[in-house]
């Protein structure tokens, strides 16, 4: 078994202790509170002029009633103080999310606790690295092949449907009459078959935010977007965008993509308005529409946004309520993060 440098491995006497250290010290707190708690009620015990006869009188039990409440409220409090930390670890164990990153607990408390919550953030950390990491590979090969297909779209089948187009146009000028009909129908069908593919290689490679950038991908995308689906898209679109980082641009315009296709599956709706806008330190992306609106459900689609969010350090957002509509708001921020994996071989 490979042992990384600086670890042991679990079945080590080392790791055997450092497994058992915070239950161990855990164990001590609780055994020094509650000491601390029965010398301090045995000193006033021992200071007091209060004696206890045989058999004990009324009086006598009513003191020792009061004084045992007293320390078994301490006892309470000191233990409630002490073990705060662990109700806060739970409820963020409970509600964490590394699509959802940089939710952490201060570690204010001291000692054996301070440092479990310490180790917990530290775990967080490593594991939205890690998931960072092989989101940027998996999203790279995604676009690889993505452009692959789109390439394979655009110089065999789109070459092979022109190749039939101008076929079926010599074979309607030397047809008889009764048959230019049916091969003018079908040359239509091919025509619009051909525009398809075309269509769909644009959407799979994005050539024009290489070739323009992105302010004239995304006019190109509402306007594709209001083409194919008949609804009506508001621009505002910011042209004075600070300089941005090709990962960042194709996250912006991937999000922006993704969100478009689903209001125009499942939203229903007759408007749209499309942000994009520079903020101090951010830039804004948001997407409203007045749809149906009601519950996300975090799919594919809402899922591999999320990750490549994720990627670039920005925040995404999606809000939505019943006949009001959806929000999807990506807030970039302008110092970028540094990331494990670049994804910039995802365009060429």
């Amino acid at each position: 078994m490979t042992v990384l440098a600086g670890k042991h491995p679990q079945g080590s006497p080392r790791a055997r202790r450092r497994a058992r250290s915070p239950a161990s010290a855990l164990f001590w707190r609780l055994f020094l509170i509650n000491g601390l708690v029965f010398a301090a009620g045995l000193t006033v015990l021992a200071l007091s002029p209060a004696t206890v006869s045989s058999p004990v009188l009324l009086t006598e039990l009513l003191i020792l009633a009061v004084g045992l409440a007293v320390m078994l409220g301490a006892n309470a409090v000191l233990l409630r103080t002490s073990l705060a930390p662990l109700g806060a670890l739970t409820v963020l164990m409970e509600r964490v999310d590394l699509l959802r990153p940089r939710d952490r607990i201060a570690h204010t408390a001291n000692g054996d606790l301070g440092t479990l919550i310490a180790t917990f953030n530290a775990m967080l950390d490593r594991l939205e690295a890690e998931r960072s990491a092989s989101a940027a590979h998996a999203l790279a090969a995604q676009e690889a092949e993505r452009q692959r297909i789109a390439r394979e779209l655009h110089d065999e089948i789109g070459q092979s449907l022109t190749v039939v187009l101008l076929a079926l146009k010599r074979a309607v000028n030397r047809a008889p009459q009764d048959l230019r009909v049916e091969l003018s129908t079908v040359a239509e069908t091919v025509r619009a078959s051909l525009d398809e593919v075309r269509q769909v290689a644009r959407r799979l490679r994005p050539d024009v935010l290489e070739d323009l950038g992105l302010i004239s991908a995304m006019n190109s995308l509402a306007s594709d977007f209001s083409g194919s689906s008949g609804v009506p898209v508001t621009r505002l679109l910011d042209a004075r965008l600070p300089q941005l980082s090709g990962d960042t641009e194709l996250v912006i315009y991937r999000i922006a993509q993704e969100s478009l296709t689903n209001i125009a599956r499942h939203a229903h709706a007759s408007h749209v308005e499309l942000s994009l806008r520079a903020e101090p330190d951010t830039v804004m992306l948001r997407i409203a529409d007045d749809g149906c609106g009601g519950p996300i459900r975090d799919g594919a689609g809402i899922g591999g946004m999320r990750e490549r969010a994720m990627l670039i350090g920005a925040d995404l957002s999606i809000d939505t309520a019943p006949s009001t509509g959806t929000e999807v708001r990506l807030t970039v921020p302008l110092a970028p993060p540094v990331r494990l994996a670049p994804i910039a071989n995802e365009r060429r």
